[in-house]
């Protein structure tokens, strides 16, 4: 799984790419639906994307200053034009960014905004029974930023303890098993009584 990592932003556009894709399958009996995230449901997911999105788009600018319902078309949408423009934004980016005041390298930052993009996205499409898999490219792009961006201190309270992958583990596995989430077992759409 070793060779060339892609330009960071390269790695942006393809989780982009597939986290609007899961977007656009979200509906609205989807939103209390459970997702790996043991303690969101799907809305608060959306909530937490839509909040990242907008923190990674303003660490293109320079800074991450730290600082209602809505319709769920409108949130969604609001979604996948935010997503885009992430994208865009970087494209004229600083080669570091302040975060609180510490100075961090602008590729970094956008290695971070794939990483929770791209996740978040396989999140959701596991929220509304989709069940996507991370793209291959995506996640052997990801799978060594992964280990350099998430640490011991980060567990458990940001990411589960890993999940090791099984023998016949692809790349989206190993990545997702690694960030505490499980490829094989499913927490997607559950049946109701009544």
């Amino acid at each position: 799984m070793r060779g060339t990592a892609p330009p960071p932003t390269a790695l942006l556009a393809l989780a982009l790419d597939h986290a609007c894709a899961a977007l656009g399958r979200v509906a609205a009996r989807d939103l209390d639906r459970p997702t790996p995230c043991a303690a969101w449901d799907l809305g608060a997911l959306l909530a937490h994307l839509d909040d990242a999105l907008d923190a990674f788009t303003e660490a293109a600018g320079g800074a991450v200053p730290v600082h209602a319902d809505v319709p769920l078309e409108v949130r969604v949408g609001s979604l996948r034009r935010k997503a885009y423009g992430l994208l865009s934004a970087w494209s004229g980016a600083p080669a570091t960014v302040r975060v609180g005041g510490v100075a961090v390298e602008a590729d970094v930052v956008v290695r971070a905004a794939a990483l929770e993009v791209a996740v978040h996205g396989w999140d959701v499409d596991q929220a509304t029974g989709a069940g996507t898999p991370l793209p291959d490219a995506l996640a052997r792009g990801l799978l060594p930023l992964a280990a350099g961006l998430v640490g011991t201190d980060d567990r458990p309270a940001r990411f589960a303890p890993p999940h090791p992958p099984s023998a016949c583990a692809g790349p989206g596995e190993v990545l997702l098993g690694f960030l505490g989430r499980s490829a094989s077992r499913r927490r997607g759409p559950t049946l109701r009584a009544g």
